[in-house]
């Protein structure tokens, strides 16, 4: 076989597709993982963990960097100013959609801007009145809610919240006035209903350990399946309300990320994911473990889109 000039090598290295001329191995240096909410926070430990499971299996350090503020859309809005060779990357969540949609100049669009890596986890919320409240279930409650129009006052953490959104949702499925009284956090909204400032409250699940300690009592919850550690408590959906709310959560890149970049975190994170020390917390706060690959995750995102547009023009919250 003739043996090739350095002419004719780099002439036959030209003709050879893009795909075939060797890329620098990723990751080559740290991952920076925005978090985008306070240290010590439920997303924070839980995404620590999921670091140093990744780190390992990469070869390079995961460096969790918190972003508080601005109701948790400054990992995304970082992101547009990223390289998107994978190597900074940011917790996802439903606010980082919603956000976009509150916002009259928003600085990213939730669906195209980014990169889709993995879905991971999801919230459990539901409805929770005192353990002395007559409403044994959501039923009874919607039906007192329907003989007193605007009279049963409910709490969230926030106007335009998830838990905020699901109550209007069933209020307009079932043709319901009642009144909104929104906290800061879900602390003080359940301080609120044991203080009987209002009649009940749709909240994550910070109220397990007063359910469990026989203070409050769960109604119904919003997400897909039933939680493990309330198994008696029906969904929505057994409540006979056609709603489903698993609030996921997961990871993005910037925009416009290499498939294979994007296939290597997406099965690091999903391993991560599985770990006994993941799944145990997931367990001790009722979050569901979601996984689902990027495509799909950025889909499901759209209809979520799709589905917050309407329930906040219903509830005047959109811009002009």
């Amino acid at each position: 076989m003739p043996r090739l000039t350095r002419r004719g090598s780099l002439l036959a290295l030209s003709a050879l597709p893009a795909a075939a001329v060797a890329q620098p191995r990723f990751p080559d240096r740290p991952i920076r993982l925005i978090v985008p909410w306070t240290a010590g926070g439920p997303a924070d430990v839980g995404y620590r963990i999921l670091a140093e499971y990744v780190q390992r299996q990469l070869g390079q350090p995961v460096v969790v960097e918190n972003r508080a503020g601005a109701s948790g859309i400054l990992g995304a809005v970082a992101l547009q100013e990223a390289r998107p060779d994978g190597h900074a990357v940011s917790q996802m969540h439903v606010g980082v959609v919603r956000q976009m949609l509150l916002n009259p100049r928003p600085p990213y669009n939730p669906i195209d801007d980014l990169t889709y890596i993995l879905q991971i986890t999801g919230f459990t919320m539901g409805v929770v009145v005192r353990a002395d409240a007559p409403w044994r279930t959501l039923p009874e409650l919607l039906e007192h809610a329907r003989a007193n129009p605007g009279r049963l006052n409910y709490g969230t953490l926030g106007i335009g919240s998830t838990q905020h959104l699901v109550v209007e949702r069933i209020a307009a499925q079932r043709d319901l006035t009642m009144t909104h009284v929104p906290y800061r956090g879900t602390s003080d909204t359940l301080r609120a209903l044991l203080g009987g400032e209002i009649h009940f409250a749709s909240e994550s699940s910070g109220w397990a350990p007063m359910v469990l300690g026989g203070q409050l009592r769960l109604l119904a919850i919003y997400t897909s399946a039933r939680a493990r550690r309330f198994p008696e408590v029906p969904t929505l959906r057994e409540s006979g309300i056609d709603i489903v709310v698993d609030s996921p959560g997961g990871l993005i890149g910037p925009r416009g990320m290499n498939p294979d970049t994007v296939r290597i975190l997406a099965d690091a994170f999903r391993a991560a994911a599985q770990e006994p020390a993941h799944l145990q917390f997931l367990e001790r706060l009722d979050q569901p473990l979601l996984l689902l690959d990027g495509d799909a995750y950025r889909e499901a995102m759209r209809r979520t889109m799709e589905e917050e547009r309407d329930v906040l023009r219903r509830l005047n919250l959109l811009p002009a």
